[in-house]
Parts: structure tokens; C-alpha cells; sequence
């Protein structure tokens, strides 16, 4: 390219549209999430919410909902996630596109996207009842026929929502983890963190063998027997490496095929160098670019629900971890975003 005079730079600086015509297009006639940032850039400004997606009250006018679920009644160590939804909401703000820039994708140009804020879960001091509580009210978003993405929230929330979506036929799940969350009673309870998957396929709302368990790792191995008893595929970490990104999506497609599938990110999959804020972190994780790339590798997957889940913001004060749960939440959103067009 020939040396542009300084005439000429004052020119190009001062032009009206993006090179991205496709995105120019979108902000001339539509209104993204957040507003259009060419011109005013305030994260730090204006009520939070999940991606800057409007707050609404009822089930109206949304085909993709994001859901808090505040709740940590299922940990087995460090509490603090009932809070995980409030700051990635706040975090969420540098997360929100509008554009994807890997792949190009522009949710809110695809599919009606809103905030459906937080279950009202008031038994808070009977797991039972909560678990109850969250079920129900996923009953109702499937009845409205959205497409929910929850935010948690301990990972034991999984249990009741996919109760709820796989109320009519069993679905498959793509699940990234630290841990394969199949193991049995805990102190007297099965409704904790480290069991949502067994207590589901007991259900009969998961299919373990359209299920795969990516990226587990650490000491709780001898928990996960119903895992591979079940027939469900679990790739450790190890395991990671060694087949490569291309290779490990191309397995988990196969496995989930083209039926319904749920998927679900905990962020103490990622090392804890990168999401210190989490109730059972296991170190030799993923970096947060290789689940960015991950999650990308299965569009067009039939998804009918997803959650990120475990921040816990009291470990974790500069709030990265709930910044990288936010960016694994835009992530998904921008997949799941691809189906309602489809």
C-alpha cells in the first residue's frame, strides 16, 4: 500500500461508516446490545445487566433469555456464588459485541435477546424446595419457548433446569468442567454441586450416552465412576492435549449429534490463574481462549439450553473470573443466536 499523505489520513479519519458493511448495516437499522460504541463508550454507565440485553419483567418479545440463578445451597466447599450472578452482569458490560469478531456473528441482528433477571428462589434454607423452585420456573420459559441461558449460581442448578427442558424426551450435553459432577450423596444430600449429572440421568432428562465431559482433572476422580459406568465420554485434561482442539470438537459433535443438547460451562475448567473466583479450583486448566475456541466449534449444534456457572465473587476481587464467565457467556450466546435464524 503506497504512503498516505497526511491530507488524505484526516480524511479516512474523519469518514461516517465501518469497513464492516454487514455491521454498519446492523447499527443503520437496529439497536445492538449496548447501544452502538462507535461514539459513546460508557461500560461503566447505566443499569447492569447480562450483556447489556434489556430487563424484561415477563417472557414477552425474547427468543434467547438470560437467566441468574443466585443460589449456592450445593457447594461442597467455599460458598459465595449466589452472588456470581450480580457481578457478571456488572462484568458482562466489556463483553458485549456487538459483533463477534472470530466468526463473525451478530446476536441481537439474529434473535430477540433479553435479560428475564433472576429466579425467585425463597426456600432458602431447603435445598429441596429450591430445587424445586428453580424447575418450575424453567417449566415455564420452555412453555414460552425460550431458548434459556442460566448464570449461576453453584453447578447443582443444572439438576432442575434440565429437568425442566428434558421433561419430554432426554437430551445430550456438552459439559466443561474441572469435574464430572456424578457423584453420589455428599453428607447426606444428593442435591450438591459435585452430583447435578448423575441425579439427572436417574431422571431420565440426560442421555449419558449423547453426553461428553471435557477437561476434567484433580483429585475428586474416585466420585466419577458413574461417568464412564454409564456410558457417558469423559476427556481429561491429559486427554485434551493430546487429541487437539479440532479433534476433541469433532468428538464432542459426534457424541450429541443432531438431537437436542445442553451445554454446560463451569469456569473452574479454566486454570485458576485466570478464574481465582470459584468454590473448588483445580489447577492445570484451560486457558480461556481454548474454551473461546471451543464453544465457537459447536455452532450449529442443537442447543436447547446452556449455563455458566460457579463464580464466586468473595475469592476473587478484581473480578476477572466473572469476566471470563462473561466471555464465555457472549460466547454462547452468539451460537445459540445462529438458531433461532435457522
Amino acid at each position: 500500500m503506497a504512503k498516505l499523505t497526511l491530507t488524505e489520513l484526516r480524511v479516512l479519519a474523519e469518514k461516517e461508516h465501518l469497513n464492516d458493511r454487514k455491521l454498519q448495516d446492523f447499527l443503520d437499522n437496529g439497536v445492538s446490545l449496548g447501544g452502538d460504541k462507535r461514539e459513546s463508550v460508557m461500560p461503566y454507565s447505566g443499569i447492569s445487566t447480562f450483556l447489556r440485553a434489556p430487563l424484561r419483567e415477563n417472557f414477552d418479545k425474547t427468543d434467547i433469555g438470560l437467566i441468574g440463578v443466585p443460589y449456592d445451597l450445593g457447594v461442597t466447599n467455599r460458598p459465595g456464588a449466589r452472588f456470581g450472578p450480580q457481578q457478571v452482569r456488572e462484568m458482562s458490560a466489556m463483553t458485549n459485541g456487538p459483533k463477534n469478531h472470530a466468526n463473525g456473528i451478530i446476536p441481537a441482528s439474529l434473535a430477540r435477546i433479553s435479560d428475564l433477571g433472576d429466579v425467585p428462589i425463597i426456600s432458602t434454607y431447603n435445598i429441596d424446595k429450591a430445587n424445586d423452585e428453580i424447575e418450575q420456573h424453567f417449566h415455564k420459559i420452555k412453555d414460552a419457548r425460550i431458548l434459556p441461558i442460566a448464570i449461576g449460581g453453584d453447578h447443582s442448578i443444572s439438576y432442575p433446569i434440565l429437568k425442566a427442558l428434558g421433561r419430554n424426551k432426554s437430551v445430550g450435553m456438552i459439559h466443561i468442567d474441572a469435574h464430572a459432577d456424578t457423584g453420589g450423596a455428599f453428607n447426606g444430600s444428593k442435591f450438591h454441586h459435585g452430583g447435578p449429572f448423575r441425579n439427572a440421568v436417574l431422571a431420565g432428562v440426560l442421555d449419558p450416552s449423547r453426553t461428553i465431559q471435557i477437561g476434567i482433572r484433580g483429585r475428586a476422580e474416585p466420585h466419577w465412576d458413574f461417568s464412564y459406568d454409564s456410558g457417558m465420554e469423559v476427556i481429561h485434561i491429559e486427554k485434551f492435549y493430546e487429541m487437539g482442539l479440532k479433534d476433541v470438537i469433532l468428538e464432542a459433535r459426534r457424541i450429541v449429534g443432531s438431537g437436542d443438547t445442553y451445554l454446560s460451562f463451569d469456569v473452574d475448567s479454566i486454570d485458576p490463574a485466570f478464574t481465582p473466583g470459584t468454590g473448588t479450583p483445580e489447577v492445570g486448566g484451560f486457558l480461556p481462549r481454548e474454551v473461546q475456541a471451543l464453544i465457537r466449534g459447536l455452532s450449529g449444534l442443537n442447543l436447547i439450553g446452556a449455563d455458566v456457572v460457579e463464580v464466586s465473587p468473595p475469592y476473587d476481587r478484581t473480578g476477572n473470573t466473572a469476566l471470563v464467565a462473561a466471555t464465555m457467556l457472549w460466547e454462547i450466546l452468539c451460537i445459540m443466536s445462529q438458531q433461532i435464524q435457522n
